[in-house]
């Protein structure tokens, strides 16, 4: 399920289970690149646009984008940055 934050509170969306947080921009070429992988996969997506939601990507220190952040329960587990392939996320999932 791929979900992307409006007005909602995000810590209440991914305190639950695993979340895979996805932190983009429309205009980012590898950001659209990794778009349909997150799609394919079967796991909880939150997008979250850089450009929106400043203060947020902040606070996970979000230099480049795209960048992952894996969370679980809602505490954060792992993290990627830039475009990576579906057999990667996938692994990363399976290891929590």
């Amino acid at each position: 399920m791929v979900k992307h934050l409006k007005d909602e509170n995000y810590k209440e969306i991914i305190k639950e289970g695993i979340w895979i947080v996805d932190f983009y921009a429309d205009w980012c070429g590898p950001c659209k690149m990794l778009a349909p992988i997150l799609e394919e996969i079967n796991a909880n997506v939150l997008k979250i646009n850089v450009d929106e939601h400043e203060r947020i990507a902040q606070e996970y220190g979000v230099m480049s984008i795209p960048t992952l952040c894996f969370f679980k329960d809602g505490d954060l587990k792992e993290r990627s940055i830039g475009f990576q392939n579906k057999d990667y996320i996938e692994s990363i999932l399976k290891g929590l």
